[in-house]
């Protein structure tokens, strides 16, 4: 398999990776590549890859061992809890850590320092958004709290609670040299990314850096095996990854077929995925095989190398559970204008625009990017179809169920509403 990943990031211009696999009870790892390029450092079984919001599994991994110890409840409002939350609105542990507590999709950016439990005393009021238990809305604030959490229970910063409680046990090597993230351009080399751009506030939501051996052995723990196997009883385990979006107004289309307490649902599988400043990571871990797959990549374009290697995988006879990401067909329907708007969602938005026939969307205040849209108003942003090619945006407009009109669009997960 080490030829499959080293074919592979060659042909996605990725400059360096790391596939580890447990499978039969055993942990096999591979790498390929630098860890910066052009550097001649080569990528090592314990080189740290930053793994964007594939940190997330190891926040609430944090929270369910408090769940475990008794000192905190999945379904308790969290406001009994923390102090920060008791002018705000009322939701529970479990829905902060499934994305149903109808909060935000990102922070605003605030000044050097600011800890997380002044961030929630000034700000936890204008994170509501929509009411909980009502749609899937993917949230880092919701694992900034989650993280604070931790930190008000422990007496630790989150940074020192998550290696004292979960990277020690699993023999995660502190000192390993850490890989650099890279912008993968299709004419020139790839670009290194000094640094991530993760402000430490929202470190429990996207902050860590971890190798792939790392993400194997911490899926695995969560089925009871390895260095972990003592980490959590299995029924806080399995509580951690039962779907609970089932019955939604609004779903968590365009990232998995559900979602648990930390864990996304693909079929039989459960996983999470993470995207930092030129890096991609992936863990999916299936109870009913006891098979845990992990990838790191430090290349824009690592979710196409991870797209292609579970193709390869699939021939050796493992079929990883994933979601589909180039969902539409090749001749979309007409585009309809009525979904042109403007939309927000907190502090995060984008606006399309209906152009010659075609709807443009902007993100953020990117430059504009075409849309294919399905007759069920599901859509994606085209690839050029190169090897370099990113990973198109998925998502779909939402019509209101009383007038018929459009006045959501859910990109990526999260749920942004018209503004007037």
């Amino acid at each position: 398999m080490n030829e499959v990943l080293a074919e592979l990031a060659l042909r996605h211009g990725v400059p360096g990776a790391q596939l580890a696999v447990w499978r039969d009870g055993r942990l096999v790892t591979e790498v390929t590549g630098e860890e910066e390029a052009g550097s001649g450092r080569p990528v090592t079984e314990a080189t740290a890859f930053p793994l964007g919001s594939l940190t997330k599994p190891f926040t609430a991994t944090l929270a369910a061992l408090l769940v475990a110890d008794g000192d905190a409840e999945l379904d308790e409002p969290l406001a009994e809890r923390l102090n920060e939350l008791r002018a705000g609105p009322e939701f529970t542990l479990r829905q902060v850590l499934s994305h149903t507590a109808g909060l935000a999709a990102n922070t605003a950016e605030l000044s050097a320092g600011t800890t997380r439990a002044r961030w929630l005393a000034r700000h936890a009021p204008e994170q509501a958004l929509y009411e909980p238990d009502t749609v899937f809305s993917y949230s880092n604030p919701g694992y900034l709290i989650a993280g604070r959490l931790v930190e008000e229970v422990t007496g630790l910063d989150w940074a020192e609670a998550v290696h004292a409680m979960l990277l020690r046990p699993l023999g995660h090597d502190a000192s390993a040299p850490a890989a650099l993230g890279h912008f993968v351009r299709p004419d020139a080399r790839p670009l290194p990314l000094q640094e991530q751009s993760v402000p430490p506030l929202e470190d429990p939501a996207a902050g860590l850096a971890v190798s792939a051996r790392d993400l194997a052995v911490f899926g695995a723990a969560h089925l009871g095996l390895g260095p972990g196997a003592l980490l959590l009883d299995a029924a806080t385990a399995r509580a951690m990854r039962e779907d609970v979006t089932e019955g939604l107004a609004v779903g968590a289309y365009g990232l998995a077929d559900g979602w648990g307490a930390g864990w996304s649902r693909y079929g039989t599988w459960f996983g999470h995925d993470g995207t930092g400043d030129g890096a991609w990571s992936h863990l999916r871990v299936n109870p009913s095989t006891r098979t845990v797959v992990a990838l790191t990549a430090n290349g824009s374009t690592g979710a196409r190398l991870w797209e292609s290697l579970l193709g390869r995988l699939a021939e050796t006879g493992l079929a990883v559970g994933d979601h589909p990401r180039d969902t539409q067909a090749a001749e979309p329907a007409a585009a309809p204008p009525e979904c042109a708007g403007h939309y927000a969602n907190g502090g995060w938005a984008c606006r399309v625009e209906a152009e010659g026939g075609e709807l443009l969307l902007s993100v953020a205040g990117a430059a504009p990017v075409r849309l294919l849209v399905g007759e069920d108003l599901s859509f994606r942003t085209p690839s050029d179809g190169g090897s370099h090619a990113a990973m198109p945006y998925l998502g779909r407009f939402l019509r209101d169920a009383a007038t018929g009109d459009v006045d959501r669009v859910q990109i990526s997960g999260r749920l942004c509403v018209r503004q007037k």
